[in-house]
């Protein structure tokens, strides 16, 4: 396997469509909502504030996109590690229906959200398959696929030869194949909700961190080194990076590690046996390896690390282990990047809606789930933020949490 010319440099930067064009906060700016961080949940609900005709501005630290949301594999994963009898025991059947309807939904709800903004993202809907490493994870693998398949999801059951001819793998004897998975270039989607917002009115700041939140006379009023936003309310979407602002909230997640490489692009016969169709996998290990085609026909594979510093702890070397383990007819490929981002998973590994002090909310911990999962947050959050109580959100809402937060 070549390693003579691995950049370490974030793969997507290099595919994305462009930035939109955002300034540094100069001054004092006064709107209905304050959205705090520009990656996918922070875009997709500015996006759905802005369309409803609230005034917004998004806000973030560095530039749109820089976090997870333009670092992650960009798979669109629309299942749970939990069955919907599991998720109705976990969080009462009010709320446990009402996750069971959206997560039915989620992957199709994203690629429409796609089109309808006209969003450029190489967005490919060709299926996930979810793969067993084990005998032990594929019969649980095969519970988790009926008790989904009986509510309604389209999910397939593969084995033997038949995982080796759907993946190109011979690392697998057992998968689900999941219809509505795929997969997107995450930075292009995150910029692409981006565009849409501003373009219905949003105001968006880049560069600019906010140092300290604070209430005045009923308002809130965010502090930059530049200048000051005063807003009604407030949307933390800072996910893994949730540190400082609110007290405690970086308490409700632990932060992992995304790592991953891009080869150099495969030939077209090595398209046809390894991901036939720009398919989509990801196996059951706790660590997991997953792996998708980009537009050029690069193959994107890595795993879950314990540093962001991307040769730490082994972090490559175990990637490149992977990569030979699952697809041993590439083992020699020339890799051109290597990078890592961080991501917050929850206790429960699901995200966690937040209300830690009046008129504001926070989203995150998307446990590996977030290009999907946050399209569904962005507008539960939107929808909570326009009138919709806890108790009645629209199917697309998450559960509501209360952390221990007093703002």
């Amino acid at each position: 396997m070549a390693e003579t010319s691995v950049r370490e440099e974030v793969h997507w930067t290099v595919t994305a469509t462009p930035a939109p064009e955002c300034r540094r906060l100069d001054g004092r700016v006064e709107v209905d909502v304050l959205v705090v961080g520009g990656g996918l949940t922070g875009c997709r609900t500015a996006l759905g504030l802005a369309e409803a005709g609230a005034s917004v501005a998004l806000v973030d630290g560095e530039r749109i996109g820089w976090g997870a949301s333009g670092r992650s594999g960009g798979q669109a994963n629309p299942i749970w590690r939990q069955t919907p009898e599991e998720l109705i025991a976990r969080l009462g059947r009010n709320h446990g229906e009402r996750l069971i309807r959206t997560t039915l939904t989620s992957a199709q709800d994203l690629f429409a959200d796609i089109a309808r903004f006209g969003v450029d993202c190489d967005a490919v809907q060709s299926g996930w398959l979810q793969a067993a490493h084990t005998r032990r994870t594929r019969d649980r693998l095969r519970s988790l696929g009926r008790a989904w398949a009986a509510v309604g999801m389209d999910i397939g059951e593969l084995e033997g030869d038949a995982v080796r001819e759907a993946s190109g793998s011979p690392a697998y004897g057992f998968a689900l194949r999941h219809a509505a998975g795929g997969n997107v270039q995450p930075l292009s989607l995150t910029r692409g909700y981006a565009r849409a917002a501003i373009e219905r009115g949003a105001l968006a700041f880049e560069n600019t961190p906010i140092s300290r939140l604070e209430r005045v006379d009923g308002k809130w009023h965010a502090h930059a080194p530049t200048g000051e936003i005063v807003a009604e309310n407030v949307v933390l979407a800072t996910n893994a990076y949730s540190k400082g602002l609110v007290p405690d909230l970086h308490k409700t997640y632990f932060g992992l590690f995304s790592i991953a490489l891009a080869t150099a692009p495969l030939s077209e016969a090595q398209q046809r046996e390894i991901l036939p169709g720009k398919v989509t996998i990801s196996d059951s290990r706790l660590a997991i390896y997953f792996a998708r085609y980009d537009r050029d026909g690069r193959l994107i594979f890595g795993c879950v690390g314990s540093s962001e510093q991307v040769d730490r702890l082994g972090g490559f070397a175990r990637v490149k282990r992977g990569l030979r383990t699952v697809f041993p007819q590439i083992a020699d490929i020339a890799i051109e990047r290597k990078w890592a981002g961080r991501i917050a998973v929850t206790p429960e590994m699901m995200p966690h809606m937040h209300e830690p002090a009046p008129g504001v909310l926070a989203g995150l911990g998307y446990s590996g789930r977030g290009i999907v999962m946050t399209s569904v947050m962005g507008p539960a959050l939107a929808a909570r933020l326009l009138g919709t109580p806890p108790t009645s959100c629209p199917s697309r809402s998450c559960r509501l949490r209360r952390s221990r937060s007093t703002g």
